[in-house]
């Protein structure tokens, strides 16, 4: 590799940054001024591509194509207003996490309404009229229309910097980034400001979807791919800055440009592919950049928000009424397997259920009673998976032993990964527990030699009699209730105090003598080690696991589990583990549109549960009483 081919690579990586950037400054300015973390915001950028590629194909030429863009910016913001309209209003006084579960709903709708309207195949858009050529650079021959997109990010950058800096509604902006409270109290509307703003986010999200259709085909998976790529740079630049924004687009797109370009490397004892880096390459920058500049590069911590919400229900022992009910559904769920007879799905179904909901409570432990909320839980999940099915293929390990292995490895991973992810808080915390998730699916994913790679490892099968779905149910009844139970009694402990409350106050809590942190992070720890029995469980209940298993998606699933059903009551995680897998295996096999029926179904539980179903619950039997 010469010095002038890494020249090359670092020019090309420009025009990446340029895409990074158009994503992720919209996220940045929505998330400075309201405090959403807009699940959707990927969806917006896909939407982006596929209207683009109708304006420029159907209408055709330079206006096509040019003025498509710009009619896909505008068209885009549109929508993201009247997503702020009609649904984000109505939820600003639920908590901030339920408004990610609305968000993360209408990337369901979204990305089904395009499946219905475009198709399912990948759209190859036409080349950029006026830039169809390619300049001499170097030695080597650069796409014009790749120096175009690396020459306008900085252009944007100048027009949204003057902007924020000399209109009043950049002062209104950066006053709400500061505080939106004393915003309001000063007069001012919050309610345009915030619809100003989402729909300005997402104009700049579909133009940047609009700009990528010359280099990169539409397609259907671009929402969640986008959306991770724009939370990363918003992280790495710091929320709210966009300056920050644009620095670290660069930062990332360079770092993956020179990996491509360096290739393999051989450094004598053993050679290193560096270009395989470029799928964890941005979240290794984000793990650097968190753990030596918490708040990232050019960002402040956020000041403190004094939430609209309705504040959160103390965790109470369960009553005797609801003691006598879990005796009642935990003595039909022994009885299942004979009640099941005439229907052997069932068995399937409740196993699914039952793993689903001992990773829910595992996640909940930190993200309800603990604060903690992780973006990444499925790391854990997916090492104890990969621990149980590994011992078993490459050791020839009993099933028993695979299961003991499980959380072992799950908790050695937490315990690591705990350790810098507890020194951060908020969606900081929340991103580099994504970012070290998706080092260990890249490491999965890359490592074939071990893990299979995307075959995965299969063969995973429960020996007698643990091979018939009745024994191996009941197994699993079993470590779900104990694992519910275990952590229960946990929350009632000491210990279960101390981490609540470090989670209210941390600076009362350090005043009285309590190690916030270390309780935090045996808290973190003890929660992988549950969602590893989780993974050990599904390896054997499928036969087979692959990276999939450790992908973004379960992550979101756990925190939709978690949130559906009440993120501060006990049963809350039980209740939306069973209600969401009961749901997406009920709905998949309803329709194509599945992904659209779940995310309404989800919508419509959101609005009218608020603080998740059993908290709904809860507060219906409160008042019958109070009456």
């Amino acid at each position: 590799m010469t010095l002038n081919a890494l020249l090359f690579q670092a020019l090309n990586g420009l025009s990446s940054a340029s895409g990074l950037f158009f994503v992720a400054v919209g996220l940045s300015l929505i998330f400075g001024v309201s405090r959403i973390i807009n699940i959707a915001h990927g969806s917006l950028y896909m939407l982006g591509t596929y209207i683009a590629y109708s304006f420029a194909t159907h209408v055709g030429g330079g206006l096509g194509f040019w003025g498509g863009i710009v009619a896909t910016a505008v068209l885009v913001g549109l929508i993201g207003g009247l997503i702020e309209i009609l649904l984000l209003r109505r939820i600003y006084r639920a908590p901030e996490l339920f408004q990610l579960l609305a968000t993360f709903a209408l990337v369901l709708v979204i990305n089904d309404a395009t499946l219905a309207i475009w198709g399912p195949e990948d759209l190859f858009g036409p080349r950029a009229p006026g830039l169809r050529g390619a300049v001499e650079l170097l030695g080597r021959h650069l796409p014009s229309y790749d120096l175009f997109l690396g020459a306008l990010g900085p252009v944007v950058l100048v027009i949204l910097h003057m902007i924020l800096a000399r209109t009043r509604f950049g002062r209104l902006v950066r006053a709400a980034t500061q505080d939106r409270e004393m915003l309001g109290a000063l007069g001012v509307n919050q309610t345009l400001l915030f619809t100003s703003v989402f729909a300005l986010g997402a104009a700049l999200a579909g133009f940047g979807g609009a700009l990528q259709v010359a280099r990169e085909p539409a397609n259907l998976a671009t929402d969640l791919t986008a959306l991770g790529d724009a939370f990363v740079v918003v992280v790495v630049g710091g929320m709210g800055s966009i300056t920050g924004a644009y620095l670290a687009a660069v930062i990332i797109a360079e770092v993956k440009a020179i990996c491509i370009g360096l290739g393999t490397v051989d450094f004598g004892l053993f050679s290193l592919n560096f270009s395989k880096l470029t799928l964890v390459a941005e979240f290794l920058v984000m793990a650097v950049v968190l753990i030596a500049r918490p708040y990232g590069l050019l960002g402040r911590a956020q000041a403190t928000v004094r939430t609209i919400a309705e504040p959160e229900e103390p965790i109470r022992p369960a009553s005797s009424s609801l003691t006598a009910s879990a005796a009642v559904v935990f003595a039909l769920l022994l009885a299942l397997p004979w009640l099941a007879r005439s229907s052997p799905y069932l068995l399937v179904l409740g196993i699914d259920v039952l793993i689903a909901v001992i990773f829910a409570v595992s996640l909940h432990f930190i993200a309800g009673p603990g604060g903690m909320h992780s973006f990444g839980h499925a790391a854990y999940f997916g090492l104890g998976a990969y621990g149980a099915a590994l011992l078993v293929k490459w050791c020839g390990a009993t099933m028993g032993l695979a299961l003991i292995a499980a959380p072992l490895v799950a908790l050695f991973g937490a315990l690591m990964f705990g350790w810098f992810s507890v020194r951060l808080s908020g969606v900081y915390l929340a991103m580099l527990t994504l970012a070290f998730a998706q080092i260990v699916w890249a490491t999965v994913f890359q490592w074939e030699a071990l893990t299979g790679g995307s075959n995965g490892v299969i063969g995973i099968w429960p020996p007698p009699p643990f091979d018939q779905a009745n024994t191996y149910f009941w197994l699993t009844l079993v470590l779900a209730v104990g694992a519910v139970l275990s952590l229960r009694r946990l929350l009632f402990a000491p210990f279960g105090y101390a981490m609540r409350a470090g989670r209210d106050s941390a600076l009362r809590a350090e005043a009285i003598g309590i190690d916030v942190k270390r309780v935090h992070w045996l808290a973190f720890a003890i929660a992988g080690a549950v969602g590893g029995v989780a993974g050990g469980l599904f390896a054997f209940a499928k036969g087979s696991i692959s990276p999939e298993t450790i992908h973004v998606g379960r992550s979101i699933d756990g925190l939709v589990m978690v949130l559906l059903g009440g993120i501060q009551t006990l049963t809350g995680p039980v209740v939306g583990a069973t209600v969401f897998a009961v749901l997406q295996d009920t709905v998949m096999r309803q329709t194509e549109y599945w992904r659209a029926l779940l995310g309404g179904i989800i919508l419509l539980l959101v609005l009218a549960f608020p603080g998740g179903i059993v908290g709904a619950v809860m507060r219906l039997v409160g008042k019958a009483r109070a009456s």
